[in-house]
């Protein structure tokens, strides 16, 4: 089995703006298509026509000692989300298996409280080597905080990149969190950066923030040199009680655009909500970003995989397996409306 080959760590290319030119862009004082424009130039320049997907597995759900607002499993959020406790290496290994036969590029594993204990991440590291070995696969782990000491023994297991999303502005950041601060988060990338993992961090959209808080987030992953960035949106379900803003659309694929004008040449990930913020311009939004996550969230349902295949056939875009772009990538679908066993139930009028 090939193993995975390793990517760069650090994000290098120059942000294309500065952080007035990305306030104007997220307060539509350019012309959408002229900001898409130039986001779009940036992405093709440094990662083609090629989308990758991400499958998340979330490894272990709730029994979470913090207070995050936007989580559903949240410290006494009462959101009715079905608890377990970490899932086995051979539940895992499977899931893992069944990602990959899926098409997912990178394999997510998220667990749920502040951070590992030192045996979790001896188990976890164990799963990851073998995923990385036998599967050849790329491993991505979002664990919460995290040491030097134990980013150490994840790097020699194998792990390709450590998820730690920032999610909103460090001034902002008590609004959502009481019970760690955004230096914990920051101290936890460092320590990741410190072991030569690449890292992986994003932001939240739509927590009642102010458009400075989300370019001080795009800013300071810059300067972290966070190589992978999703963008989530927020979804409002039950447990949540951080402040819901509204977005519509067009500001999604602003703040998209904007990410990738201040992160040229990282991974801009649509992660959650695009279904349901983005809506009709999902597709135009992959001509900004270069990833996205399929089969749904950590507790929220998404597209199905070949729902997320169809809407990179439609941008004549391909999809980066584990193994590289598959030879012979149908542009068509697979089951168009058009297809002839479609026709006799197209008919308005029918005998």
């Amino acid at each position: 089995m090939t193993v995975s080959t390793p990517e760069k760590t650090i994000s290098q290319a120059p942000s294309q703006i500065t952080e007035t030119e990305a306030l104007e862009i997220l307060e539509g004082k350019v012309p959408l298509l002229s900001v898409v424009n130039k986001a779009s130039e940036e992405r093709f320049k440094h990662f083609g026509n090629s989308v990758r997907i991400h499958i998340l597995d979330n490894i272990k759900n709730g029994y979470c000692p913090e207070d995050c607002g936007y989580c559903a499993q949240r410290k006494g959020g009462e959101s009715g989300i079905q608890e377990y406790s970490l899932k086995s290496p051979e539940e895992i290994w499977e899931d893992a298996k069944k990602a990959k036969e899926n098409g997912a590029y990178r394999f997510c594993m998220v667990t749920s409280g502040r951070g590992p204990t030192d045996k979790a991440v001896d188990r976890l590291a164990e799963t990851i080597s073998k995923i990385n070995g036998e599967l050849g696969m790329k491993v991505c782990l979002s664990a919460g905080i995290l040491d030097a000491k134990k980013a150490k023994v994840l790097k020699d297991a194998g792990l390709d990149r450590y998820n730690h999303n920032l999610n909103t502005s460090e001034s902002n950041y008590n609004e959502i969190c009481s019970t760690h601060t955004f230096k914990d988060r920051l101290t936890t990338l460092e320590a990741a950066k410190e072991a030569e993992i690449g890292l992986c961090s994003g932001i939240i959209v739509g927590m009642g923030e102010q458009n400075t808080d989300i370019i001080q987030v795009a800013f300071e992953l810059k300067k972290l040199g966070v190589i992978s960035i999703p963008v989530n949106f927020f979804i409002p379900i039950k447990g949540h009680v951080v402040t819901q803003s509204k977005l519509t659309p067009e500001y999604c694929l602003r703040v998209l655009s904007m990410f990738r004008l201040v992160n040229p040449d990282s991974e801009i990930r649509i992660g959650a909500g695009r279904e349901g913020h983005l809506g009709s311009l999902q597709s135009m939004a992959l001509y900004v970003a270069n990833s996205l996550f399929a089969e749904g969230y950590l507790n929220v349902k998404g597209s199905e995989m070949n729902q997320t295949l169809d809407l990179i056939r439609d941008c004549s875009m391909v999809p980066e397996f584990t193994e590289g772009i598959p030879e012979g990538w149908d542009l068509e679908k697979t089951n168009s409306l058009y297809a002839d066993k479609n026709f006799p139930e197209l008919y308005k009028h029918k005998k």
